[in-house]
């Protein structure tokens, strides 16, 4: 009865007249002309029956798609949508037939879990979901679960068919002409949304670095903890008591499995120095001075621990980054030094900011202070210093930038979206490809009448 149930509300919804005409009276709309239920196509031994179509043509219809309304133009659209069905298909098929392509319920039951609260959340109570439910077909919300798990199923064995191809190199790239890339840009113009604002620009962040002698108290400290750990001291017990670093502190100074290149330079090459049950000699790092405690090894990774003690800062220390910033950005304007060498030279490592953003960025996106700092510049401009929050060490840090490109609002054109244009086709015409020698692998056969 499930399939039944679908079908008689597909139907209504295709004709965009839910509740406002009986089965029959669907069923008789010249668009697309069906009294009972059919098969419409075979993959491999599974049938395609015609309700299932229309119950994806409504699903479609759900995620905002212009379903036309000329009968000829719904005939065209429906078997568009049988293809992809037939597509589909295919590849699960293809998936189930591989050994090294496995889904388990544990793999799905999260996502589904959380498909289903926002469903509850839709309706007063299970028994309001529950009639609901009954409306489309479904005996049961148990039984609309299960037939969420076979979907979500099918589209995972999808995504790792691809996967899987991709990594055996059976995906070729092919190639895209202008001409494909203007055709594609003039057909979705009219739907496009307005270009935002954006700005491309470089920077160079200049931190906020701690006195000598605020260094030097914290280098005292750290090597008191260690010499505590020498003589017995556990080292988790003191990392939780001690340790600066407020994210691994409460878990007894644990940062986990780590591959190389994770952490900065200084510290990545002690941690993999160590041999397991280890522990370093003081390494400083621009966070402050650290003991390291390797608990286990394998090739690429280390499972480690670390105790952090950073030094103070002062208004002393932030006014002097600034200064220090005042003079980079003179330098940079003046050409005496180049951009590569202040980078080297000046830009904060520990740095969440990039070096330079080398695609335009939506200047909506951008953080509030940056944003405030690029208000009525143009290209080539200089900005700042202006601080920015630096996390870290709990004080700020100085952002000076140069504008390389400044676009304000309005109408995309086709060399705003050449690249994106472009891959998006190599994609689809690597996919179809695809798709093509797999059917040629598949029995199909379409019974849809033209």
């Amino acid at each position: 009865m499930k399939t039944l149930g679908r079908f008689a509300l597909a139907l209504a919804l295709f004709a965009g007249s839910l509740g406002a005409q009986d089965s029959t009276k669907v069923a008789a709309d010249p668009g697309i002309k069906i009294d009972i239920d059919r098969i419409v196509a075979v993959v491999g031994v599974t049938p395609i029956l015609w309700s299932e179509v229309l119950e994806q043509v409504n699903i479609r219809r759900a995620r905002g798609i212009q379903v036309p309304e000329d009968p000829e133009a719904q005939e065209k659209f429906a078997r568009e949508v049988l293809g992809e069905m037939i597509d589909v298909e295919v590849m699960v098929q293809r998936a189930r037939k591989d050994t090294s392509i496995v889904v388990a319920d544990t793999d799905l039951n999260e996502t589904v879990d959380q498909r289903m609260k926002q469903l509850r959340d839709n309706f007063k109570s299970d028994a309001e979901l529950n009639q609901a439910l009954k409306g489309d077909g479904f005996g049961t919300i148990e039984e609309y679960r299960r037939w969420m798990m076979d979907q979500a199923r099918r589209s995972t064995m999808q995504q790792k068919l691809v996967q899987k191809f991709r990594q055996d190199g059976k995906m070729i790239t092919v190639a895209v002409a202008e001409d494909e890339i203007t055709e594609a840009f003039a057909k979705e113009k009219e739907r496009l949304p307005k270009r935002p604002a954006t700005v491309t620009f470089r920077q160079i962040v200049v931190p906020t670095t701690a006195s000598d002698s605020s260094k030097k108290v914290a280098f005292t400290k750290t090597d008191s903890l260690l010499t505590e750990l020498r003589t017995g001291g556990d080292f988790e017990k003191i990392a939780k008591r001690e340790s600066q670093d407020s994210a691994s502190a409460i878990q007894g100074g644990d940062l986990g499995w780590n591959r190389r290149a994770q952490m900065v330079p200084a510290f990545d090459q002690m941690m993999f120095y160590l041999s397991a049950g280890q522990i370093s000699p003081i390494v400083e790092t621009q966070y402050g001075y650290h003991i390291i405690r390797v608990d286990r090894v394998q090739p690429s990774e280390r499972k480690a621990r670390h105790i952090l003690i950073k030094p103070g800062y002062d208004s002393t220390d932030v006014a002097r980054a600034q200064v220090r910033a005042d003079s980079v950005i003179t330098m940079w304007k003046s050409g005496a030094v180049s951009y590569d060498t202040l980078v080297a030279r000046y830009h904060d490592i520990a740095s969440d900011e990039a070096r330079g953003v080398l695609e335009p960025f939506e200047r909506s996106r951008l953080p509030e202070s940056y944003q405030e700092a690029f208000k009525g510049r143009a290209n080539g401009d200089f900005v700042g210093p202006f601080p920015v929050e630096d996390k870290s060490r709990g004080v700020p840090k100085f952002v000076i930038a140069q504008l390389i490109a400044v676009a304000e609002e309005g109408d995309y054109t086709v060399q705003d979206l050449r690249n994106q244009i472009r891959d998006q086709l190599a994609e689809e015409k690597s996919m179809r490809r695809l798709l093509d020698n797999l059917r040629k692998e598949t029995f199909v056969t379409v019974m849809l009448k033209d």
